[in-house]
């Protein structure tokens, strides 16, 4: 179906290389970080638990599509279906992202846990929804989602869902 891709070494792709956004050079990687912590700042549903000492406990699934551009909807469907599915499963679903200007083939979701345990217990309960395997086999069917890689990030303590002050 998706090929899940770990991000760890340095091994760039050719298409992964360099590329220049808003006048200065950035990887792909750097972009990744970049956009994890930005989502991060989000408001998630309730909210993540409190952790040690009453500070914001959470971990975020960054999740990279590569799309086919052309079944937009299809991938749009895909990720409606998931804001039912996974607050139901245990996820906090920050949410998912189409492209809208720039690359037309790259697609996100973010997902916040309390925990790396809150996640396994959660990627445990999507295996016996039956709305979540639908949803799915409706991507496989589909093969609107030409891959699929997944990396974890943590919210840095004071700096998670801090308002403007303007």
């Amino acid at each position: 179906m998706v090929d899940e891709v770990s991000s760890r070494g340095n091994n760039y792709s050719h298409g992964m290389r360099v590329k220049e956004l808003a006048g200065a050079f950035i990887d792909r990687r750097e972009f990744v970080a970049g956009l994890s912590a930005a989502m991060c700042l989000m408001p998630v549903g309730n909210g993540p638990a409190e952790g040690r000492n009453g500070k914001t406990s959470m971990i975020v699934c960054l999740i990279r599509y590569q799309i086919d551009p052309f079944q937009r909807d299809g991938f749009r469907k895909y990720a409606e279906n998931w804001s039912r599915i996974i607050p139901r499963c245990g996820g906090y679903l920050v949410g998912y992202f189409l492209p809208h200007e720039g690359t037309n083939d790259i697609g996100w979701g973010l997902i916040g846990f309390e925990s790396l345990g809150s996640y396994e217990r959660y990627r445990a309960r999507l295996k016996s929804d039956p709305e979540a395997q639908q949803n799915l086999a409706m991507a496989a069917a589909g093969r609107f989602i030409v891959r699929e890689e997944r990396n974890f990030v943590e919210v840095v303590g004071g700096t998670f869902n801090v308002p403007p002050k303007v």
